[in-house]
């Protein structure tokens, strides 16, 4: 009985990770709509991180994320994108905040949670990689200093 459960939850696991990007618009700190299942159609990498303003862990993520992407982006095309979790009344502080740090990163706002529960993401930092097919080859929750070093494995 542990057998046939422990395999059928690796099934599952293994279905989520192959699934496709949510048909979910969001907005972008520019006030434009995003299609997200639009971004898996690009042809390129695409990484996608959950993220809020107040989270200690996210920076360092976003941080590591943003000195390796113009290599990233030259190697593989990739794109990034963040998306923000912080509610509505704080969605004022996302764009000084990357802008402050001179990321460079497409970012979205997600004050509603819709693509949040459309992705099951329970908590942040949160990162998926999306291949050049539109495949979630990877998702990780949390961080810590080098998660990012395995990321590139899953660009090419």
């Amino acid at each position: 009985m542990k057998r046939l459960l422990s395999t059928l939850i690796i099934c599952l696991a293994s279905l989520t990770l192959w699934a496709a990007l949510p048909d979910v618009t969001l907005r972008d700190t520019r006030g434009h709509n995003v299609n997200v299942a639009s971004l898996a159609k690009s042809g390129k990498p695409v990484i996608i991180s959950f993220f809020a303003t107040w989270c200690k862990p996210c920076m360092r993520e976003l941080e590591a994320l943003n000195e390796l992407y113009p290599d990233w982006q030259d190697q593989t095309g990739v794109q990034i994108y963040i998306v923000s979790i912080d509610q509505a009344q704080d969605i004022q502080k996302v764009r000084p905040l990357v802008d402050g740090k001179g990321w460079d990163f497409h970012v979205l706002l997600d004050p509603n949670g819709t693509l949040k529960r459309a992705m099951n993401v329970q908590n942040v930092p949160h990162l998926f990689v999306i291949d050049s097919h539109g495949n979630i080859v990877y998702n990780h929750t949390g961080y810590a200093d080098g998660d990012e070093r395995q990321l590139r494995k899953y660009l090419k």
